[in-house]
This record gives structure tokens, sequence and C-alpha cells, in this order.
């Protein structure tokens, strides 16, 4: 199912984004969608010039996005710790020591990697999104 959500986690997240310095003042060309699968849920991130414009919970099996960050709900719960452990304080690190895994359109990725990491580095401030 389907849902824009406007409460919890996900609310918070999207405001945290939206009013970031940092996200705004590197965000002018931060416009991709991308997914963040939690296993247990998924997100799809639609940015336009550093703003989260849509923020979608369980998104239709067929939406588009540019690409994907996957990984299982453990790995999710200890990347989004205020302090994560060594070897889930990055998405590089996660990759390649842990069970996350990129996918998709890696150059999209790339292009927007500062205002990603800022990102998702919000996450430790609101926790898992699901």
């Amino acid at each position: 199912m389907t849902t824009v959500t406007d409460s919890g986690p996900v609310a918070e997240f999207r405001r945290l984004s939206d009013g970031d310095a940092e996200v705004q003042a590197h965000g002018a060309y931060f416009s991709c969608t991308y997914l963040i699968d939690m296993e247990r849920h998924r997100f799809l991130v639609r940015m336009h010039r550093g703003r989260v414009e849509e923020l979608v919970t369980d998104p239709e099996p067929l939406a588009g996005y540019d690409f994907a960050i996957r990984a299982s709900a453990g790995t999710w719960a200890e990347f989004c710790t205020p302090v994560p452990k060594p070897m889930y304080h990055g998405i590089w690190a996660a990759t390649f020591q842990r069970d996350m895994r990129l996918e998709g359109d890696l150059l999209v990725l790339m292009q927007n990697l500062r205002c990603l990491t800022r990102q998702l580095e919000l996450l430790r401030v609101t926790g898992p999104l699901g």
C-alpha cells in the first residue's frame, strides 16, 4: 500500500532535511528520486533542488527511482543510532562490511553524494523511518 506520510519519523526526516543548512547550501542541483529499503518498509524520496518534494511509504512495485539503498532492518537500526558502531557509520562502510546494497544509477548517487550523505545522517536524529 502506498501512502504519503505526514507524521512520525518520516515527517520529522522531511522537516529536518528541508531545514538543514548543509543540504540547502549544497542542494541547488539535488534533484533525483531514490529508494530507501529498510526491509519492513520502503521509502521513496523525491528531491527537487534540495527539498523533499514527496516522501512515499511503501511505494507501488513499479514506482520509478534513480537508485536504491537497501539493507536489513538490523543494519538500519545500527546505522540510525546517534553514534553508530564501526562499519555502520556510513553507506560505504555498511556496503563493504555489512549487508547494505547500492543499486541503480550510481552516477546519480555520486553526483548527489554530499547532500545524500547529510540526509542519511539526519536518520541519526529521527531513527529508522519504518
